[in-house]
């Protein structure tokens, strides 16, 4: 009897080492905007009690109608203990000091990295499925995602066979490089990154000038934000407006850029319907 007791304790443990058995959490708070959107695609009904308020955004988050559905948190960690939370989930750049404060206070926080490359948006929602217990959905949505993806690249080869030249460029004269989620959209979408050629392969700054004389095909630009900002002047140069009218154009739509979602296909699809427009150029 002893033994057989042995041997059920240690199958249960087993089952407990690799996941199965582990009750999903019931109550789930997100206080990151893109593991909001995860979170928000992959949940049981009921089960996300929170996200933060930058889910309601319309001009950062690509689900910001469906986050009206949930309570926000602005990431405090009074606010969200009282909430009492069975999981909460940050990203790598959240509040240190909150998610500190959350876990001396017993909570469970999971931290997720944020996605710079499409493998790493597939990565993020297999492991956002096992946060929540939800590996079946979070498999369905790969699958719809890698079906898009398919399809998008297919469209994209039969525009042309040159790849035209891209840059993304933002506030601050920052570049985004093929090394990034931005560069990883415009490769996608068949183009190449200008910011390879400058040497730099995340992300930087790069003067004007400098743009200017690698000379793309595109410019992808962001969307300007109300007020007056000393950082997004240089978008309004004219040497970078003479530029846009030598080459093609994109407005950089940030919510469908900014997260490692299936929501990036949406940012590949308008990339692709511009280098068509470049291929028809005479």
């Amino acid at each position: 009897m002893r033994l057989l007791l042995c041997l059920i304790a240690g199958f249960v443990v087993a089952l407990t080492q690799i996941g199965i058995g582990n009750a999903a959490p019931a109550r789930v708070v997100s206080m990151n905007l893109c593991t909001d959107q995860l979170a928000m695609l992959l949940a049981a009904e009921g089960q996300l009690v929170s996200v933060s308020y930058l889910a309601r955004d319309e001009r950062s988050s690509a689900m910001a109608r469906q986050a009206q559905n949930y309570p926000v948190n602005h990431g405090l960690a009074e606010e969200i203990f009282l909430l009492k939370p069975d999981l909460v989930i940050a990203g790598q750049f959240t509040s240190q000091t909150t998610v500190s404060m959350l876990k001396r206070l017993g909570m469970p926080v999971a931290i997720m990295s944020p996605a710079y490359a499409l493998d790493d948006v597939r990565d993020r929602i297999t492991e956002m499925g096992r946060h929540l217990g939800r590996e079946r959905k979070a498999a369905e949505l790969i699958a719809a995602f890698d079906a898009g993806l398919v399809a998008l690249r297919d469209t994209s080869a039969k525009h042309s066979r040159r790849r035209p030249r891209a840059a993304v460029y933002a506030a601050s004269g920052y570049v985004s490089g093929p090394e990034s989620l931005s560069g990883a959209i415009l490769d996608a979408a068949g183009f190449d990154n200008v910011a390879r050629e400058a040497g730099v392969p995340v992300g930087g700054l790069l003067p004007l000038e400098q743009l200017v004389l690698l000379n793309p095909d595109l410019v992808v630009l962001p969307t300007p934000w109300p007020g007056a900002s000393r950082s997004e002047e240089v978008l309004g140069h004219p040497a970078l407006l003479a530029l846009q009218d030598r080459t093609a154009a994109a407005p950089l739509t940030d919510r469908d850029w900014i997260c490692g979602t299936p929501r990036v296909l949406n940012a590949i699809a308008s990339l692709v319907n511009v280098r068509k427009k470049i291929s028809e150029a005479p």
